[in-house]
């Protein structure tokens, strides 16, 4: 009698955009826009941001961010819920701003069908957008991996 297991390969399911999406940023600041929500930050993102402004880390706290819970977000506009950091939809913090801004649009929430990435592609001229390059499923996997851990 062999002593070798037969072990059964489960091959994960193919995500639904397995052939890839088209995603381009286009600068057109709608990502930091629209219904009140959180951009959370890190205490490295803090620090990085801080030191971007030329800021100490406890200055930048009391000036930019709001405790939600035992987590830290960015403030908003309280008239237009915009991020505090677009001024004329540009982004003041851009070569440090937070993963969670760097890895849109590959959020969980807009995976979870092609629906909900098409229904994100009505806020994000990027989404979709014809001349945008083509993102491997593996690409847009591994940003997503990144979001999740931050629980976006």
């Amino acid at each position: 009698m062999s002593d070798r297991l037969n072990v059964l390969h489960v091959k994960e399911p193919q995500p639904w955009f397995s052939s890839g999406l088209r995603f381009k940023c286009t600068g057109c600041g709608q990502c930091c826009t629209g219904a009140p929500g959180h951009v959370w930050v890190t205490d490295d993102e803090i620090a990085s941001i801080a030191d971007y402004l030329k800021m100490t880390i406890d200055e930048f706290r009391m000036k930019y961010l709001r405790l939600v819970g035992d987590r830290e977000s960015l403030l908003e506009d309280s008239r237009t819920f915009d991020c505090i950091f677009l001024k004329d939809k540009k982004c003041k913090i851009y070569p440090v701003r937070p993963s969670q801004c760097q890895t849109f649009p590959w959020w969980p929430y807009n995976l979870q069908s092609e629906a909900q990435w098409n229904e994100a592609g009505k806020d994000c001229e990027g989404i979709n957008h014809p001349e945008a390059p083509l993102i491997s499923a593996e690409s847009i996997l591994q940003q997503k991996s990144l979001t999740a851990k931050q629980e976006i």
